[in-house]
């Protein structure tokens, strides 16, 4: 009989170590190694191979031989599962894809379970079979949502189950279209010996319904729960073992939220769909540019509108900007939506070539609506914004941004100009400073809009400020 190994695992990245240490050695958190010890036998046979490696007799003799294919093979389109609600089949690809399996992440409260009920109520209309498992909530607290939803009447099977094998057991005998498990984190199987939760868990758990739902083609659905920082708990491997990985942003405070795609094998990533949590539940946001434009101030010093990509949908949105004199011998500098390492970038360039002293102001950057940019277009708009802030000048309103600065000063063009280009004209804005350089934009975008060409930072300083001094010194 083989002996058993005490393993330590870490429980928050997943790396396997062969003793304890204070420090993991992936991660390199502290105190995360727990000790683990996998049981060789009929009912440990899962742990077992995720720790020991048979010998090349052995696999020979357990495997058959591999049967190997043309690359040019003819295939039949894989036809997808509409779920009635747009943004969430842009954010897919088209529709769930039968037999892939979906890990959806979100902060807690944001509206995963209610957007994932409003799916498997929209499928239930034209599928005929819509499993809801729930491992965290009653089947009165699933029924009174519904209700708030007006979803009661639907054809969608509820259950609370947390035993893998259980929840197997019963979707096998007649293998549903679409099966939601919330959360993957209560899950639990028989062949460990760890408590629900922990790494060995979750990674046991996981391959044991991917498993399922591929050898039986049905679209899985997996909720996780996210770390203080945003990332899916649990270890990286999870997010390898499905096919689509979804992430659900925004501020509980807020009324909108952000379904985007981080990971997708069967179409693009980046995409994101746009919801507005009401007291009816999540409704699709048609128009989100005029969504996060809504209510601004016009004419307020310190506020600049980007237009931005999101996968390939084209958004506008405010950036604001706060500089006040600082009595602090170190300024503060918050940033909420953008990098902060990226804003130290651009005042650096701002002192640097256009000889503009920010170290006696304290400064504030946020981008409306709790959304968070990426993008390194954002630039212009960042600078416009700094500038009108310091100056009290308020820029044009009807005035869109975008470019990449580098760190020379000089403006670089970025991508989807024409894009960028129709959106504002679209929320009937009349011109737009961009950068000055390679760019697809048709004659009649041409035409439509009042272009401004810059390509250095100095010539954004002489659109915002055209009377004040660059030096900063009145």
């Amino acid at each position: 009989m083989a002996r058993s190994v005490a393993v330590f695992v870490c429980q928050k990245c997943g790396v396997i170590a062969p003793r304890w240490q204070g420090k993991c050695d992936g991660c390199h958190e502290w105190n995360t190694l727990q000790e683990e010890k996998p049981t060789v036998g009929p009912k440990h046979v899962l742990t077992a191979s995720l720790f020991s490696r048979p010998r090349p007799n052995q696999r020979a003799a357990s495997y058959g031989p591999v049967v190997f294919e043309k690359l040019h093979g003819a295939h039949e389109p894989v036809p997808r599962l509409l779920s009635g609600l747009s943004e969430v089949d842009r954010v897919t690809g088209g529709g769930f894809v039968p037999g892939s399996v979906v890990l959806i992440g979100g902060d807690p409260g944001i509206g995963k379970s209610t957007l994932l009920l409003q799916v498997c109520a929209s499928l239930a209309r034209t599928q005929k079979s819509i499993v809801y498992i729930s491992g965290e909530e009653a089947l009165p607290q699933i029924r009174l949502r519904a209700g708030r939803l007006s979803l009661a009447d639907q054809p969608v099977a509820l259950a609370t189950e947390t035993h893998v094998e259980a929840i197997i057991g019963s979707l096998q005998e007649d293998p549903p279209a679409f099966v939601v498990i919330d959360s993957i984190q209560t899950m639990w199987t028989n062949t460990l010996d760890q408590a629900p939760g922990t790494v060995s868990q979750l990674r046991g758990s996981t391959q044991a319904l991917v498993s399922f739902a591929k050898s039986h083609n049905v679209t899985l659905i997996l909720v996780g729960h996210v770390t203080k920082d945003g990332q899916l708990a649990g270890p990286r491997v999870l997010e390898h073992m499905v096919d689509v990985v979804l992430s659900f942003e925004g501020d509980s405070a807020r009324h909108f939220r952000i379904l985007r795609t981080v990971k997708n094998r069967f179409g693009p990533t980046e995409e994101i769909g746009v919801f507005e949590m009401t007291s009816s539940g999540l409704s699709e946001v048609a128009n989100p540019s005029a969504l996060f434009l809504a209510g601004r101030d016009l004419f307020a010093p310190g506020t600049a509108v980007f237009a931005g990509l999101e996968g390939s949908r084209t958004l506008l949105f405010e950036i604001q900007a706060l500089v006040a004199p600082s009595g602090l011998a170190m300024p503060r500098r918050a940033v909420v939506g953008w990098d902060s390492n990226r804003l130290a970038m651009i005042l650096a360039v701002l002192e640097k070539h256009g000889r503009m002293k920010w170290g006696t102001y304290d400064i504030y950057l946020n981008v409306a609506g709790g959304l968070k940019i990426t993008e390194p277009a954002a630039d212009l708009a960042v600078i416009a914004a700094l500038l009108s802030s310091i100056s009290s000048v308020p820029v044009s309103p009807h005035t869109v941004y975008f470019g990449e600065v580098g760190l020379s000063g000089t403006v670089r063009p970025v991508g989807q100009v024409g894009a960028r280009l129709r959106e504002a004209h679209k929320l009937g804005f009349a011109s737009a400073v961009i950068p000055d350089g390679p760019r697809s934009v048709s004659d009649g975008e041409e035409e439509s809009m009042i272009l401004k060409k810059v390509s250095h930072v100095r010539d954004v300083i002489k659109t915002i400020r055209p009377a004040h001094r660059t030096d900063n010194r009145a």
